[in-house]
């Protein structure tokens, strides 16, 4: 049974590429392909000393700095992947990766993180955030999403069974395609992130800074809670503004490396996100190091925080509404139980992931070829 495991353009080790990681270990004998690969030599290990096959995007010039600009070109891409020798294709898609040829003595199971956010309801945000909401170039970039919302409702009809991460990004699907999606949540190594070392008297969170991130209005929230410290460790375009802008009560890092950033988790008296995420890794992260959560209560946090038991939910993106949670946590005065806390986190551990995701493949493939639970590697299926 030849199976092809397609992704989108990938250039660090982040969220999709752990579902990657996982899907390479599942399935240790399948062709990978991508849109474009950069991934930097240092976090190349998760691939398993793989090459990907990749497409022309990975020649064009300046790909490696601004590969989404070629978001336009991905259709005809991902559409030129010569997949017709597999029996199986897995797709993991933020973006165009399902978007792949297949045949109709194929099957193709996608593993959706999100539909294309670019184009779909979050389209006036990127376009506000990009400054592309008037002018030539505002309806240039109207007239490329109206085209790319076509591509990608139409490649919709070419999946045989979405898996989706989270219950957020499975009403997407079902809002947008029209289908229904199974949530098999993404995988957290909670056997790296445990609780560890003794709790600080300082809040934390961690992210790219990016807009949609959010991590200006935390700020602007400490600002008005000058006897407590928050932490921020990450890196991104819009790093050197929060400095401009961080009250004395803010200390932002930048980049830190794995350990440091589960350090940082173990001993945070709270860990805050103000972002509306498709699921949200670095919250399970977090809680499997026992540490509770205060977050925006909208997307993928909603199936990780437990309201009152192992986090607190604010409803409005605004610098008060944290602040206000903060408050709130604060007057609580509750004793939070890690091991509680820890537990609910397990529910995304590595292992479950593995098995879900197998039991959906099972499900899918023809009962006339060998019982899939065959196609499972030792190394992994004894873990």
């Amino acid at each position: 049974m030849k199976v092809a495991l397609v992704h989108d353009w990938s250039s660090s080790y982040a969220g999709s590429e752990r579902v990657l990681e996982q899907l390479l270990l599942l399935f240790p004998s399948a062709n990978l392909y991508m849109v474009a690969d950069f991934i930097p030599p240092a976090e190349r290990t998760f691939l398993g000393g793989r090459r990907p096959q990749t497409t022309f995007i990975q020649r064009l010039p300046l790909a490696s700095r601004w590969v989404r600009n070629y978001l336009p070109l991905m259709p005809l891409a991902v559409e030129s992947l010569d997949l017709s020798g597999y029996d199986v294709v897995i797709s993991s898609s933020h973006a165009v990766a399902k978007g792949v040829l297949t045949g109709a003595g194929q099957l193709h199971l996608c593993y959706c993180h999100t539909p294309l956010r670019y184009a779909w309801d979050l389209q006036h945000q990127y376009l506000r955030d990009a400054g592309l909401t008037s002018g030539w170039r505002g309806a240039a970039a109207l007239a490329l999403l109206h085209y790319m919302r076509m591509w990608d409702l139409r490649t919709a009809h070419g999946v045989d069974q979405f898996l989706a991460n989270s219950s957020h990004v499975a009403a997407r699907i079902r809002r947008t395609y029209r289908r229904t999606a199974t949530v098999v949540y993404p995988p957290v190594d909670t056997e790296y992130f445990a609780p560890g070392g003794r709790r600080e008297e300082y809040y934390f969170t961690a992210s790219r800074i990016v807009p949609y991130k959010r991590v200006e209005l935390l700020l602007e929230a400490f600002r008005s809670l000058p006897g407590r410290r928050l932490v921020v460790a990450g890196d991104g375009p819009g790093l050197a503004r929060c400095r401009r802008i961080a009250p004395s009560n803010v200390e932002l890092l930048g980049s830190v490396g794995r350990s440091r950033l589960r350090s940082l988790m173990q001993g945070a008296r709270a860990f805050l996100y103000a972002a509306e995420e498709d699921f949200g890794i670095v919250l399970a992260e977090t809680q499997a190091c026992g540490t509770p959560v205060i977050c925006y209560g909208r997307g993928g946090a909603v199936d990780i925080v437990e309201e009152g038991e192992t986090g607190l939910m604010f409803n409005a993106q605004t610098a008060e509404a944290a602040g206000d949670a903060v408050w709130r946590f604060q007057r609580m005065g509750k004793c939070w139980d890690p091991a509680r806390i820890r537990r609910r986190a397990q529910r995304f551990d590595t292992r479950v992931f593995r098995q879900k995701f197998m039991d959906e493949f099972s499900s899918l493939v023809d009962p006339g070829i060998p019982d899939p639970e065959q196609l499972r590697p030792r190394e992994v299926a004894g873990k």
